[in-house]
């Protein structure tokens, strides 16, 4: 059964197509199905629109904000500075105020009109920390990583900008054990303070690293033994994926999916077999189905 968290990465529109593709018939699931669609539904007309230039910030990554991951950042030691709003009162006021002394972070109370201006509109829930930059990790780093493991999975974002997306991806990316994310530096967008909102804080339990040159770092992924799959309306069923030994899977981006010199590098294409009348996916819930695939095979 898929827990209520991978629901939750599931858009409003997606949710009516992994029904019909997963077959959800056990009662539980459907609940949760039930539960998650009706939350969308109430939130439909409460989530913020980001215009493209904030898509693609490339450095704006020293702010996070939301209880959840102010909390994890502080945990792991990355913030510098706490602000809370200045009116609110309660038990995350008290635990974020204890974690923050403990980790020997400052503090400031301000204003609700202050934390929303640090937090670009962004749902702050009355907490914005401000941390240092993401610190990305090397290639090498993730091929250390994967090299005595029988089984691992890469995801290789290419040109996906929505910061919604990524998160999204990251944190089904936790919750099913992939090894680690690759991101180009250019065409896509980075880890940025929506990206960690969106995350839930798997951003700092999942190594990320962003690369120069794509294609050569798919040179260098087959070099180590991995197999390079891409996702393509017109590729084998994932349910006939075969998912053993060292694979890097990769996003394309909405609409336009993997770029042409890319494909020519990919060993096979997986397609999500769709029963709707739909044409393509979300990538965070494409991804996300894919992931679970994978992840089913190896429970």
């Amino acid at each position: 059964m898929y827990g209520e968290d991978f629901y939750r990465t599931v858009g409003l529109y997606e949710m009516t197509n992994l029904l019909l593709i997963f077959g959800l018939t056990n009662s539980d699931e459907r609940l949760c199905y039930n539960t998650i669609m009706k939350k969308n539904l109430d939130n439909r007309h409460d989530k913020k629109t980001y215009e493209n230039k904030n898509q693609v910030a490339e450095d704006a990554n020293d702010t996070v904000y939301g209880v959840h991951a102010v909390a994890d950042a502080l945990r792991e030691n990355v913030g510098n500075k706490l602000y809370i709003q200045d009116d609110i009162r309660g038990k995350n006021v008290d635990k974020l105020k204890q974690l923050a002394s403990e980790k020997k972070v400052g503090m400031s109370f301000v204003s609700k009109e202050k934390l929303k201006e640090m937090s670009d509109g962004g749902v702050h829930q009355g907490f914005v920390l401000k941390t240092s930059a993401y610190a990305y990790r090397e290639l090498s780093d993730i091929l250390e990583i994967t090299e005595d493991l029988d089984n691992p999975l890469l995801i290789i974002i290419d040109g996906l900008t929505d910061p919604h997306n990524l998160g999204s991806i990251l944190r089904t990316a936790d919750a099913t054990g992939v090894s680690g994310i690759i991101i180009p530096k250019h065409r896509s967008v980075g880890v940025t303070p929506v990206v960690v909102k969106t995350s839930t804080g798997a951003v700092n339990h999942i190594p990320i690293t962003r690369v120069t040159n794509l294609s050569q770092t798919l040179d260098k992924l087959k070099a180590a033994g991995f197999w390079i799959f891409g996702t393509d309306m017109n590729g084998t069923p994932c349910y006939n994926w075969q998912t053993q030994g060292k694979l890097a899977l990769i996003i394309g981006a909405e609409g336009t999916g993997i770029t042409q010199n890319i494909k020519k590098q990919v060993d096979e294409m997986v397609t999500i077999p769709m029963k709707g009348h739909v044409q393509s996916l979300n990538a965070g819930v494409a991804a996300g189905i894919l992931m679970y695939e994978w992840a089913r095979n190896f429970k």
